[in-house]
């Protein structure tokens, strides 16, 4: 039997983020320092088994149906193919395996992407903010653009359809990357998603005023698109969905999430637990439940069911982005998971 993950306002999370690390291989300016963030030490993060044991009693005990890992940069977990299999023999509520998706950086994907579809990986996000070399190195802080298209290709050949890419857009920084974006996923078959800049990394970053909205980013596509909705509902899915044409003819579909200035709180259905082990309730929250403690106490899975559950209870209405109050979570996203 099992029993949903419910908060207050009668939202049911469905969907799990498992961070998997903190540490990336890159340095995006967005993200954290030059030099890195404080990891955590191995020893206070969760285990193999530690993160297994939870995913299952996320799948089998609470409902949940689909179970992405993030990061940091997931593919740096060397058990990452390990644990995608253990969560892919899990059942849900509807005796199918959840679905299981992976958002990454991409470099090394190619290297990886055969045994990772052998354990049961079912999508991939790939994350790229520019087509251009020279600003991805800047970006990035890593001269690394050809193993992201590389690893696009992989993906792609791989049959993980669609192949999402996820791009951040900055004021200033890669506004002019938006077109040349749009056309190289379509070229490359893969279906793109711009993300609003969220308050999420160093907090001298983000400047609400400043930032390139969604509506900005629509507009610079219609300049050699023409975009109508895409009919399909939209559902709990983050991101909205357009039909891009050009000259009457349909060339592929972009998204645009607007996680700031449209964002899509009421719909939420997502619970996220960090790499040493605290369950969130939500990406901007500061509210989390440590349940490596719990498990590190001898808790049994129905104490940690019912912490579980306590935390996603205490879930506000909304991130609070835009409140005039709104304090930027203690984490960064580094720290958080995508």
């Amino acid at each position: 039997m099992t029993y949903p993950l419910l908060d207050k306002y009668g939202r049911r999370a469905r969907d799990l983020r498992v961070s998997l690390t903190d540490r990336c291989n890159l340095r995006c300016t967005y993200c954290m320092p030059a030099e890195g963030l404080e990891w955590f030490p191995t020893t206070e993060t969760l285990s193999d088994e530690e993160t297994i044991r939870l995913i299952r009693i996320g799948v089998e005990k609470l409902g949940i149906r689909q179970v992405r890992f993030t990061g940091g940069e997931p593919l740096l977990r060397k058990s990452l193919e390990k644990i995608v299999a253990a969560t892919k023999q899990l059942r849900t509520d509807e005796g199918k395996s959840p679905s299981t998706a992976l958002t990454t950086n991409g470099l090394g994907l190619d290297r990886r992407i055969d045994g990772l579809v052998e354990a049961g990986l079912d999508r991939v996000n790939i994350s790229l903010d520019t087509t251009d070399r020279e600003l991805y190195a800047r970006l990035t802080r890593r001269d690394r653009i050809q193993d992201v298209f590389t690893a696009i290709e992989a993906a792609t050949r791989a049959g993980l359809h669609p192949v999402k890419v996820n791009a951040v857009v900055m004021p200033g920084v890669n506004e002019d990357s938006i077109v040349p974006l749009a056309e190289y996923c379509i070229e490359a078959g893969a279906q793109l998603r711009f993300i609003e800049q969220m308050p999420l990394g160093p907090r001298d970053k983000w400047r609400r005023e400043n930032m390139v909205t969604a509506e900005d980013i629509l507009e610079r596509l219609r300049a050699s698109f023409e975009l109508e909705p895409a009919s399909e509902p939209r559902g709990s899915a983050p991101a909205a969905l357009w039909n891009a044409s050009r000259g009457g003819e349909h060339v592929g579909k972009i998204g645009v999430i607007a996680s700031v200035t449209h964002s899509f709180c009421g719909s939420c259905d997502r619970t996220r637990l960090t790499t040493d082990g605290a369950v969130r309730n939500c990406l901007f929250g500061n509210s989390e439940t440590s349940l490596r403690d719990l498990i590190r106490a001898g808790a049994s899975d129905e104490e940690l069911m019912e912490a579980w559950a306590a935390e996603m209870w205490a879930k506000l209405p909304g991130h609070g982005v835009n409140d005039e109050g709104f304090l930027q979570p203690d984490r960064l996203m580094a720290a958080i998971g995508g």
